[in-house]
């Protein structure tokens, strides 16, 4: 019998129905060794050591495995394709005495079908020592600066924050983003437009452009004074097509999915959190529907491009194939052994597949398979055109553009507009039917969604692939940054104020070329280039004398504010303190005397129905936001959507508003709900 043992259960069971009765497929259930999490878990003085331990959740699981290891002729470590898997690989090795007792064999492939796994079966190999030294060395470098920076925090700031290498930078970015939104102030500006036509012709809309042949910038016409001065100039001006042009467009189809433009546009198209998306995508590939979806490279296997050839000629017809398979290069260090995420199969449709899977992992594998058909497709052809219309001094500019062919638009549908110019020649008379002035004000910088702080944390390579959303997940767990009803980005008090710290005192934990550096020396380690101690060593003794430096330099009293306010309950001066949650007013007497205020007025204006004292705004001790009765312990009403004060006209319960917007009743028996 041969073992093959493999990270989840799901996985083992589609590998098992690949393979005949001779192999055995279990599941590792994850991790079998990790750091401790009662301690650090390195040893400093000695090169750096981890300490790893068998988690008290596997023990049950590593002693089956044992016994199943013994029955083994040979066992096959199958675990993931990328870093974290060959570091489970390794630790099964470890734990389960392979290296030099029992034959065992490493074997990887992209994709869980039949024919990768043969494959793999086919080509084994041993561990790669270079790729575990790597995930280990994040794994190090993660724990030092999470187990020795977030006390810091604890002592200087407030109780149960953390601070991570990767997290802290992301929140930065969010963090400076607001800055410079509360910094912007909007210019005014204004547009004008001109509603022409030929005699007897189709009216169209052109824009001022030009003055005395120079290009108007945006910000031009600052005010409708000047706005109203030109429009009464252009009033008796004559207008004149002086230039007609007309060209082709190629639009290319998009490269297909990696993980970061997947959950970019999950995010986008689909409303999804990054973490959704990554466990919907795990679905997909432990069924074996999609290649793995922990990857950077865009690099696809020839047969796959077969494969799309194939479906896009038989369905759609020769002018959708461009007569090549298209490659895709990503730009800098990727890993290109791996694939891009696509399909495991061409020939299986949405619609072929739609029963065998649940709604929301149907709508994930639509979006890489039009994707992956997509990017093997024809470009999309439009005709652009483009008219000057001469005015005196001015100059106006009409655009139009027209789709003459839809290629991959055909399968992976995007925005564009469509807009056509009548038949214009140079030289013709135009009749002005109207002109328009329009005042517009300069936008601030959006703030992040998830879909474009990913694209931030890639674009400034920070973080890698199997990162992004566990750090998207970490910073909002930690009530460091939350989302608005628009589903962006922000920075709360508290996520502001540590960011603040750490770019004061530990300028290089939040500084996003350093961090980056410190991805690439990991690469380095991982293609055996640098050693993993050199790494940790470069990074540690700075990191340290620093830490030492700043215990003594940083008060917690830096960060109390001064009120004029008197406790009501001792007499003594109130201050503003920092909590987990942002700043709270606090007695100066503490521990003496525990008087708390909220810096925000919490009460709704709406009285609770069980004893009529008012509901407030509360949180629960993850963060989470819900409302209660400010009677409570004596009163225990408590409801997650926000109450209104109005009543339901149906059963007279609490109306409330969901985070949808949705008015509804609070009585869930009741149902009653307003429509918009």
């Amino acid at each position: 019998m041969n073992l093959v043992i493999v990270e989840s259960p799901t996985k083992a069971k589609t590998i098992q129905k690949f393979l005949e009765k001779q192999f055995t497929v279990l599941s590792s259930y994850g991790h079998v060794r990790d750091l401790p999490k009662s301690k650090l878990g390195i040893d400093l003085e000695k090169g750096f050591l981890p300490q790893d331990v068998i988690p008290s959740r596997a023990r049950k699981n590593v002693g089956i495995l044992k016994k199943e290891v013994k029955k083994a002729e040979t066992v096959l470590l199958s675990c993931d394709p990328d870093r974290e898997g060959e570091a489970i690989a390794w630790h099964l090795s470890e734990v389960l005495e392979l290296d030099g007792k029992k034959p065992y064999q490493r074997i990887v492939f992209h994709e869980i079908t039949k024919e990768a796994v043969n494959e793999a079966l086919k080509n084994p190999r041993k561990i790669d020592m270079n790729l575990v030294d790597a995930q280990q060395a994040r794994r190090i470098l993660d724990r030092i600066v999470g187990y020795q920076l977030s006390p810091f925090l604890w002592k200087k700031v407030a109780r149960k924050l953390s601070a991570g290498r990767v997290q802290s930078v992301a929140v930065r970015l969010v963090a400076e983003k607001e800055r410079e939104i509360e910094k912007f102030v909007p210019q005014e500006y204004w547009q004008i437009s001109a509603e022409l036509k030929k005699t007897d012709g189709v009216p169209f809309e052109a824009f001022l452009a030009k003055k005395s042949g120079e290009t108007m910038p945006r910000l031009a016409i600052k005010n409708e004074k000047e706005a109203g001065e030109m429009t009464k100039s252009l009033q008796e001006a004559g207008y004149t097509v002086s230039e007609v042009e007309k060209r082709p467009v190629k639009r290319n189809p998009p490269p297909p999915y990696t993980t970061s433009t997947l959950q970019q546009d999950a995010g986008r198209r689909l409303r999804w959190t990054a973490k959704f998306t990554m466990q919907m995508a795990q679905q997909l590939y432990e069924n074996g529907l999609i290649t793995y979806h922990r990857t950077d490279s865009l690099n696809l296997s020839q047969s796959s491009l077969y494969s799309a050839e194939k479906f896009i000629t038989e369905n759609y017809g020769k002018d959708y194939w461009p007569g090549f398979h298209k490659r895709y290069k990503a730009k800098g260090r990727v890993q290109e052994a791996h694939e891009a995420i696509r399909p495991a199969y061409a020939e299986k449709t949405p619609e072929k597949i739609g029963k065998s899977i649940d709604e929301k992992q149907l709508r994930l594998y639509e979006l890489i398979w039009k994707r992956f058909i997509a990017c093997q497709m024809s470009e999309a052809l439009f005709e652009s055109s483009s008219a000057d219309i001469s005015a005196g001094e001015f100059l106006f500019r009409a655009n139009g553009q027209t789709m003459k062919f839809d290629g991959y638009l055909k399968v992976y549908p995007q925005k564009f507009e469509e807009k056509n110019l009548p038949p214009l020649e140079k030289g013709d008379l135009l009749e002005l039917l109207k002109l328009s002035k329009t005042q517009h004000f300069t936008e601030p910088p959006a703030r992040y969604s998830e879909a474009s702080l990913i694209a931030a944390l890639e674009e400034n390579g920070i973080g890698r692939p199997s990162t992004y959303a566990p750090i998207l997940s970490n910073i909002q767990e930690k009530n460091y940054i939350e989302k608005n009803d628009h589903r962006r980005l922000a920075p709360t008090e508290m996520g502001k104020v540590v960011n603040d710290l750490l770019v004061r005192h530990f300028p290089e934990i939040v500084d996003i070329s350093f961090t980056a550096k410190m991805e690439e020396e990991l690469d380095e380690v991982a293609e055996g280039r640098k050693k993993w101690p050199e790494v940790i060593e470069e990074f540690y003794g700075p990191f340290e004398n620093n830490l030492k430096k700043k215990y003594q330099e940083v008060s917690k009293t830096d960060l109390i504010e001064e009120t004029d306010k008197v406790c009501p309950k001792c007499r003594g001066k109130v201050i503003i303190r920092l909590g987990k949650y942002g700043k709270f007013y606090a007695c100066s007497s503490f521990p003496k005397c525990r008087y708390t205020e909220s810096l925000k007025d919490n009460s709704l204006n709406v009285s609770c129905p069980n004893c009529s004292s008012p509901l407030t705004e509360k949180r629960t001790k993850r963060g989470k936001i819900f409302y209660g009765c400010s009677s409570f312990p004596k009163c225990n009403f408590a409801l997650w959507d926000k109450p209104l004060n109005q009543k339901c006209p149906k059963c007279l319960s609490l109306m409330v508003e969901t985070k949808r917007k949705q008015v509804k009743c609070s009585n869930k028996e009741c149902g009653f709900r307003v429509e918009k």
